[in-house]
């Protein structure tokens, strides 16, 4: 697994701040970016994977700076992004596009190892006996785990998520983050995932980052995620789905280095 660095990073739009100074470090964890649309979430991720130029600070991968396109960052994207006209085999071996260039992948002149990632990345999201159906039959959610299976065959050491659960009813939700956790266990690739809804992502993440209004609110631990924290983030815990709470006892203390003990009430998944 690699380590993802994010030192001081802001993007600017005018006279609107996107991301306001975040720094924070991951390192072999599955980790999700809580906040409201607008927070800033889908913009660091742009910034993380290269899409988007920061205005200042930087990003880094295992010590080495991230700018532009990099394949060592894959990318799952909340629209799927699929070729809906071929078949779940085929989008999964676009994932090996950086490695064959575009006239290799156009004839399918793939090399057998590449096939072979492909196979068992549908594999990994249990869709092997799907391979060969076109994603334009397959629903939303077997088309984002056809996401996850193209970006596996990247062969990343970083995989970024950016709301791709969004789209997706709850029971279809929880299949695709259960595989997609998976798949980042099995691959040994450091995951940051940007989710909104608190129990989903109450349940499958190691650690969270919270965003408002661009700035890193908290970063914590699946213990001290308190129904406070995410209040605060959110303004109303009802609006995104905390069912409910309990108390527990005890105290922690935040990665944010504000030492605030946390609020004893635990967020159920």
């Amino acid at each position: 697994m690699s380590t993802l660095r994010v030192e001081n990073l802001t993007k600017e739009y005018g006279d609107v701040t996107a991301v306001d100074d975040v720094s924070f470090e991951i390192e072999d964890e599955f980790v999700v970016l809580l906040g409201e649309s607008g927070a800033g979430k889908s913009t660091l991720l742009r910034c993380v994977n290269g899409l988007t130029e920061p205005t200042s600070g930087g990003v880094y991968l295992d010590g080495e700076s991230l700018a532009g396109s990099q394949p060592e960052v894959g990318m799952i994207f909340q629209q799927h992004n699929l070729v809906d006209g071929v078949s779940a085999y085929l989008n999964a071996l676009n994932g090996s596009l950086e490695r064959s260039g575009f006239l290799e992948s156009l004839f399918q002149w793939q090399s057998r190892e590449d096939k072979k990632r492909a196979l068992e990345a549908l594999e990994t999201v249990g869709l092997l006996d799907e391979a060969h159906q076109r994603v334009s039959q397959m629903s939303g959610g077997q088309q984002q785990r056809v996401g996850i299976a193209r970006a596996l065959v990247q062969d990343p050491s970083l995989l970024l998520a950016d709301e791709p659960v969004a789209s997706l009813d709850p029971a279809s939700a929880e299949t695709v983050m259960e595989y997609l956790k998976k798949a980042a266990g099995l691959h040994e690739v450091t995951a940051l995932v940007s989710l909104h809804q608190v129990n989903i992502a109450a349940h499958f993440g190691d650690r969270f980052i919270g965003l408002r209004d661009g700035q890193l609110l908290f970063d914590c631990g699946p213990d001290e995620l308190t129904a406070e924290r995410i209040d605060r983030l959110y303004g109303n815990v009802e609006t995104v789905g905390l069912a409910e709470t309990t108390r527990t006892g005890g105290d922690s203390e935040s990665r944010d280095g504000t030492g605030e003990q946390a609020d004893d009430r635990r967020v159920q998944a």
